[in-house]
C-alpha cells in the first residue's frame, strides 16, 4: 500500500476515534481502496462501520438508493451520484461520516467532457454533504485510484 495513503488512513482513524465518530465508504472507481486503507490500521473497528463497492449502476440504485433519474441525466460520474452514494451508505450503516467516489480510472471509459482521471467525491458529516470534482489526469489506473483515495481522505480530514 502507498505510504502516504497509509499515513492518511492512520491520521483519519485517530481523528475519528478522538471525536467519537464513525465512518463508512461507498466506492466505485476506487474499488475498495479506501476501505482497505482504513481497515489496515489496528483498531479501525472502533470507527469503521463498513463499505459498499458499488461498481455497477444497479448496485448504486438498489443498495445505495441513488435515483435512476440521476444516473440517466447526469451519469454515474457526477456530483449528484456521489452525493447520493455518500448519503446512502451513511444511512444503511448508520455512520456519522461517509465518503463516496465515482470516476474514470482508465485506461478506457472516457466520454466527452469526462476524460480519464475525472473523479467526483462526496463527504457526508452528519447532515452536511460536500462534493468536489477531482481532475487527476491520466497517470495510469493504479496511480489514478491511489491519488483519488488520498485526496478524498485529505478532504475528510479537513471536514472533521
Amino acid at each position: 500500500m502507498d505510504g502516504e495513503l497509509q499515513l492518511l488512513a492512520r491520521e483519519l482513524n485517530g481523528r475519528l476515534r478522538s471525536k467519537g465518530l464513525t465512518l463508512s465508504t461507498a466506492e466505485s472507481c476506487t474499488g475498495g481502496t479506501l476501505a482497505t486503507a482504513i481497515t489496515s490500521i489496528a483498531g479501525s473497528s472502533d470507527v469503521f462501520k463498513g463499505a459498499v463497492v458499488a461498481y455497477a449502476n444497479d448496485v448504486k440504485v438498489n443498495v445505495l438508493g441513488v435515483p435512476q433519474s440521476v444516473l440517466d441525466s447526469d451519469g454515474a460520474v457526477s456530483e449528484a451520484a456521489v452525493r447520493a452514494m455518500a448519503v446512502g451508505v451513511q444511512r444503511i450503516t448508520n455512520s456519522d461520516c461517509a465518503i463516496a467516489t465515482s470516476g474514470i480510472a482508465g485506461p478506457g471509459g472516457a466520454v466527452p467532457g469526462k476524460p480519464v482521471g475525472t473523479v467526483w467525491v462526496a463527504i457526508a458529516v452528519g447532515e452536511k454533504v460536500v462534493s468536489k470534482l477531482l481532475s487527476i489526469g491520466d497517470k495510469g489506473r493504479e496511480s489514478n485510484i491511489c491519488t483519488a483515495a488520498k485526496k478524498v481522505l485529505s478532504l475528510l480530514l479537513k471536514e472533521i
